[in-house]
């Protein structure tokens, strides 16, 4: 199997995220992936999915992935049934981190209880 193939799903997921500047080589075995995430939780789900892979660190793997908005860890477009405590479990592991969500949307968000389909939300960086 080659190195391209063996991480064909990091290459999958990049595409799905719409990484920009992507550009992808294989030179002595080793695969190079370079390219731009959208946000910093973007980076995080192509580097999980690296190391669900090709463990810890990997050999076989080199990767340049940079951030376009390092001003938040990722926005959110808000579906039908989720709630900020959801959303919080989503990003940071902890439903209890909804205090600051709503406290970086508070320009858009009155109440921490009420949040509507199609709202962005900025998932701040903690």
């Amino acid at each position: 199997m080659s190195v391209k193939a063996k991480y064909q799903p990091v290459l999958d997921l990049g595409e799905e995220l719409s990484i920009k500047d992507g550009n992808v080589t294989e030179e002595n075995g080793v695969l190079k992936i370079k390219g731009t995430a959208n946000t910093q939780y973007e980076k995080n789900l192509l580097w999980d999915k690296i190391k669900e892979i090709g463990g810890q660190s990997p050999s076989d793997l080199k990767a340049n992935i940079t951030v376009a908005d390092e001003s938040v860890f990722h926005r959110h477009t808000v579906k039908s049934g989720e709630s900020l405590s959801k959303i919080a479990k989503q990003y940071y592991g902890d439903p209890m981190k909804y205090k600051q969500i709503f406290e970086a949307n508070t320009g858009i968000l009155k109440n921490p209880d009420v949040i509507h389909p199609d709202q962005v939300l900025v998932i701040p960086n903690l």
